[in-house]
């Protein structure tokens, strides 16, 4: 999606993909990836998601990359932390102790910006990026974290009935994007109770992604 879809969204407060909890998946299976407390954990496209308050409250580092500033005050504001901001190439970084968001396109981060990270959590970036823009993204996303495990959260739905985001991710598209690099591993799938956004059917799949 253009930047000023996202923009609009948090502006307007058209934020109906923001859980106001920690992901169930990600308290059931984050101790799946081979990570221990002390670890540091990648949360693209983050938004101000409360997982990443769970994620701290477990003792984990978190580095996370969001395009809109708002997101990302608000983020700090809920967590009662403020920010050291400064200016860190074509992004904006956010830093207090164990928290590290850069602000700005993710396509513009790099892996020296973003520093080493020890495991991946993407419930909402690949499944907010349509399909040419995800074929983008995954190698990118590999290329940051030099093939980190992932615990990856997708939707699967006929994509005629609804438009995204979010986007219809198959297990064979999930697959086909990551299986160059790792070994692809669908650890639950569940429907989304009432439908996604209440319109149609949706399963959601939960993948463990460890180096191949």
């Amino acid at each position: 999606m253009e930047p000023d879809f996202w923009h609009a969204r948090w502006q307007g407060k058209q934020i109906g993909f923001h859980e106001g909890k920690a992901n169930t998946f990600l308290v059931k299976h984050f101790s799946r990836l081979p990570v221990a407390p002390g670890a540091r954990v990648f949360v693209p496209l983050c938004g101000k998601t409360r997982d990443i308050a769970w994620l701290l409250g477990e003792g984990f580092r978190v580095a996370g990359a969001e395009l809109s500033r708002i997101a990302v005050e608000e983020l700090f504001a809920e967590l009662a932390v403020v920010p050291e901001v400064t200016t860190d190439g074509a992004l904006t970084r956010f830093s207090a102790p164990g928290l590290d968001i850069l602000q700005g396109d993710i396509f513009a981060l790099t892996r020296d910006t973003l520093g080493p990270v020890d495991a991946v959590w993407d419930r909402a970036a690949l499944v907010a990026l349509p399909k040419d823009m995800r074929a983008r993204y995954a190698p990118h996303l590999v290329a940051l974290t030099d093939a980190a495990p992932q615990l990856l959260v997708c939707f699967a739905y006929d994509q005629s009935l609804l438009a995204g985001p979010p986007f219809s991710v198959s297990p064979e598209e999930t697959r086909t994007l990551y299986g160059a690099d790792y070994m692809v591993a669908e650890i639950e799938a569940a429907p989304v109770p009432g439908g996604l956004k209440g319109q149609c059917e949706a399963i959601e799949h939960v993948f463990l992604l460890e180096r191949a």
